[in-house]
């Protein structure tokens, strides 16, 4: 049984580099709104390596673009590109007189990784510093990790998020990566955050399938999940920043349940610190 996939008109459809066109500033915050949380650039380890990341795995960022208004004989016009400079030049065409609008995104990295889980990275935060690493002494790198995809809150339910991650692992492929694995952020999470990141990412459904909805997209894919980790990402601030993003007093030290939170967060008053440590599932497609 699959989830119900909303009926659509027919749609043209693109899928290119991120960096192909200069994406308006109100569809990057459409595609973006609502989807992180208010702490997300408090990981600084993160924040060390994204710049290096965009700028030198450009071509491991793709994008999906729609044209939503329907074809005129009711067919989906849909090509995907990476490469042949024929569709790209036939798709723009197309599109460049037709309203596109930013529609999904998802992005990875490759890394050197000898497939068993104990070389796996520590999460998402580790991943950018190992694929930036590799990068700087030219490593023979052989698997592409998915960091994140996005699809846009409105146009959710059209099967959009398996065709963007389809995408991200088309351009793995064209670099040679023959791995594919993916660290998720499960969606559901922070519905159960004190039940442990292991027993969360083996939850399944009746029917077998997974209960978090991003472990299912990946696993009707074809991935299945490899391993867990307790700490992807640390994002850490000062008490009051923590108080303001979670709307709690927090008038004394200790654990905190925060709305959208995957785990509770550790509040020290003394140190004056607020701890979170997101937990990640490690799924893997090839």
């Amino acid at each position: 049984m699959r989830e119900p996939v909303d009926e659509q008109p027919a749609q043209r459809v693109l899928i290119e580099a991120f960096g192909a066109r200069a994406h308006p500033p109100e569809q990057r915050d459409a595609l973006f709104a609502g989807g992180w949380p208010a702490w997300i650039d408090a990981d600084a380890l993160a924040a060390q390596h994204l710049p290096a990341v965009r700028a030198v795995f450009a071509d491991l960022q793709v994008a999906l673009l729609m044209d939503e208004r329907t074809t005129q004989d009711g067919a989906a016009q849909d090509r995907t590109t990476h490469d042949p400079a024929q569709d790209r030049a036939h798709d723009r065409a197309a599109f460049d007189s037709a309203g596109e609008v930013l529609t999904a995104a998802a992005w990875g990295v490759p890394i050197r990784w000898n497939g068993t889980v104990a070389d796996l990275p520590a999460g998402y935060s580790e991943t950018l510093a190992r694929a930036v690493a590799d990068h700087a002494v030219g490593a023979a790198v052989d698997t592409l990790v998915i960091c994140a995809a996005q699809v846009r809150a409105d146009a959710t339910g059209r099967g959009l998020a398996a065709r963007v991650l389809h995408a991200v692992i088309d351009a793995g492929a064209a670099r040679g990566l023959h791995r594919v694995i993916a660290l998720l952020r499960p969606t559901g999470k922070h519905e159960h955050p004190a039940m442990g990141i292991e027993q969360y990412a083996r939850w399944r459904q009746p029917d077998g399938q997974a209960v978090d909805a991003w472990v299912r997209t990946h696993e009707r894919m074809g991935a299945h999940v490899l391993a867990t980790t307790p700490a992807s990402q640390v994002f850490e601030a000062g008490v009051q920043q923590w108080r303001s993003w979670s709307g709690l007093a927090m008038p004394t030290s200790g654990t905190y349940v925060v709305a959208g939170a995957p785990d509770v967060v550790h509040i020290d008053l003394d140190a004056d610190i607020g701890r979170l440590s997101e937990p990640g599932i490690w799924v893997q497609h090839r």
